[in-house]
């Protein structure tokens, strides 16, 4: 019985963003790998290694065309820095947080953000609420509060990465160019001041570590490019419902190996803040796909 080719595309669609998400979700396995480099080092080199891969895939794929109409446009470039700067922030606090022990909090700001992603269409989209998400942001939103109250302060490196990934996100969508363009223009554009910083203030851990040092960076490379280019690919094959359930595996795998495999303190509360986020994303995905199965079919003229 043959596959129809709907549901042939789904399955790559499907094994394409588990492969995505999945490299995002171990991913802390590589940065406890390199925490012996100051994170802004190891930024620059995923920064420096990914261009030559973006630009291969490119131009495998034949899409330089949109590359080109980009650099002839100010306004283009323009956003492509800034949100490459907010992707290059996101990639310091997680790499730094990781190096530090503090991968738990990490989680909890990949949880954070798609309630974030909601404020955000609520505040620049003029975006409703509906009742379900009130409910969930609410219930983020004390479990923060447990949290600064615990700690005797904001928990900013969740909040940072759930902010600076939801910016970057809800920015990236307004960039006239392809997943994969955007990817290569924005590393492009961050290559320059990563070798300015390398040559200036490097340690000179690529060149005086050993060959094994100089390795592990230049995977920085293929470890920032390839989740990428994978989600990508899925993004265009899978309904936007399965994306936004598959979006919880990557920071779960990161809970799991901060708490099973680094032994990274759980307190109680977090446990307590832990559960309320969790609660507020079960709400939210239920209303989305509520949302989603409740939109009428529009038929397809033939």
């Amino acid at each position: 019985m043959k596959v129809p080719g709907s549901a042939r595309e789904s399955e790559k669609g499907f094994l394409f963003a588990l492969g995505a998400y999945g490299l995002w979700g171990t991913m802390p396995f590589y940065m406890k790998a390199v925490a012996f480099v100051p994170a802004w080092e190891v930024v620059a080199h995923r920064a420096l290694w990914s261009v030559p891969i973006a630009g291969v895939i490119l131009l495998l794929l034949r899409r330089t065309g949109d590359l080109k109409a980009a650099f002839r446009q100010p306004r283009t470039l323009a956003l492509a820095a800034l949100t490459a700067s907010l992707i290059s922030v996101n990639w310091w606090i997680y790499t730094w947080a990781v190096s530090v022990d503090r991968t738990v909090e990490t989680a909890l700001g990949y949880y954070i953000n798609p309630l974030v992603n909601i404020c955000l269409g609520a505040l620049f989209l003029r975006e409703r609420f509906t009742k379900p998400q009130m409910i969930a942001i609410g219930l983020a939103v004390t479990a923060v509060v447990i949290l600064t109250v615990n700690a005797g302060g904001l928990p900013w490196i969740s909040l940072t990465l759930a902010f600076s990934f939801g910016i970057y996100g809800f920015l990236r969508k307004t960039l006239p160019i392809g997943p994969t363009q955007g990817f290569f223009l924005e590393v492009l554009l961050l290559s320059v001041p990563a070798l300015l910083v390398l040559w200036f203030f490097g340690e000179g851990h690529f060149s005086s570590d050993g060959v094994g040092t100089t390795l592990l960076l230049m995977l920085a490379g293929p470890v920032t490019a390839f989740p990428l280019i994978l989600y990508a690919f899925g993004a265009k094959l899978l309904k936007y419902s399965t994306l936004g359930l598959m979006q919880y595996i990557a920071p779960t795998l990161i809970f799991f190996i901060a708490v099973f495999a680094f032994r990274e303190p759980f307190s109680y509360w977090q446990f307590i803040a832990f559960c309320f986020i969790w609660s507020a994303l079960a709400i939210y995905s239920w209303s989305s796909f509520r949302m989603l199965r409740a939109r009428p079919v529009v038929p397809v003229a033939k």
